[in-house]
């Protein structure tokens, strides 16, 4: 996979490599990705500098790009990977719970851990 930062390249000169790399044609690439050739050629001239988010998906796709850094060079805001702690993940799961609700769910996960022992 091609990785590269920002700071290095930009959008165009990695889509141009990228189906270089590849030996692709214009046509070739419309015809896997269903993405018009004069549409990718300024795309790769730079001519299109914000491509929606589905087309960049398609072309990192095939040309084994980092879609995220695609993202970025686009100018759109690359999400980042959090991690939802359990407790959050099992809350999401239930639904709002009274202080009651939460004692009986603790005190009956208590009894099922205590009885695979």
């Amino acid at each position: 996979m091609i990785t590269v930062t920002p700071e290095q390249r930009t959008l165009a000169a990695i889509f141009r490599e990228s189906r270089d790399r590849l030996g692709l044609t214009l046509r070739e690439v419309e015809a896997k990705t269903g993405i018009s050739n004069a549409y990718l050629s300024q795309l790769e001239s730079g001519k299109i500098k914000e491509p929606s988010p589905k087309t960049l998906h398609k072309l990192c796709e095939l040309y084994d790009c980092s879609y995220s850094m695609a993202l970025e060079l686009a100018g759109y805001p690359v999400p980042t990977e959090r991690k939802v702690p359990v407790a959050a993940r099992f809350a999401a799961r239930i639904g709002k719970t009274t202080p009651d609700e939460e004692s009986a769910l603790v005190e009956y996960l208590q009894f099922l851990r205590s009885r695979n022992r």
